[in-house]
């Protein structure tokens, strides 16, 4: 009779074990679908958009160099920011710490070494252009892009008062932290 009671609660704690592991398993594929789909759930869409952006910007870049005769210049390169922009930026509530982190799009080796030799010039231009930016605006789509627009636009400016030409086709934003 005590072997018997014996034998019913061995079971009893493997049945245990066996249900605590059902669980810890249950909640960890749980948890890692959860954050699967808190991270990447809105992400389609936007490399959607980017992707057409991209097939936008081959397209255009494609006409120019076949017209030209010379493939070189329709060669896109990029040039990385050597470090990340970090900067305040006023809001209604509070102010909040921004950091991003950019590329430049250019056409050619010879605007890409333009942009290399001019990089505190536009380092510069890029830090007056985000300081001016308001955290209310830069939590939305719209207001990322309208910087990105403006950025573009005023390193263009600069560039071209120095250079002569457009050395710049693009600001690409490849990292946006806000605080």
């Amino acid at each position: 009779m005590a072997d018997e009671e014996l034998q019913v609660e061995e079971g009893g704690k493997k049945k245990g074990k066996m249900m605590l592991i059902i669980i810890i398993a249950v909640v960890l594929v749980g948890g890692g679908a959860a954050a699967y789909f808190l991270l990447f759930a809105g992400s389609d869409e936007p490399a959607a958009e980017q992707l057409a952006e991209a097939d936008a910007a081959a397209a255009a870049a494609s006409a120019p160099a076949a017209s030209s005769g010379n493939a070189e210049i329709g060669t896109a390169l990029y040039v990385a920011m050597p470090r990340p922009f970090v900067f305040n930026v006023p809001g209604s509530g509070r102010d909040r710490l921004v950091q991003i982190k950019v590329q430049l799009l250019v056409r050619g080796s010879e605007n890409e070494e333009l942009a290399k030799t001019h990089i505190p010039l536009i380092e510069g231009t890029l830090l007056q252009a985000f300081s001016t930016s308001n955290a209310d605006d830069l939590v939305t789509e719209a207001g990322k892009i309208e910087l990105r627009e403006q950025a573009v636009s005023e390193v263009q400016k600069a560039l071209k008062d120095i250079t002569g030409n457009d050395v710049v086709e693009r600001v690409l934003f490849t990292g946006f932290v806000m605080q």
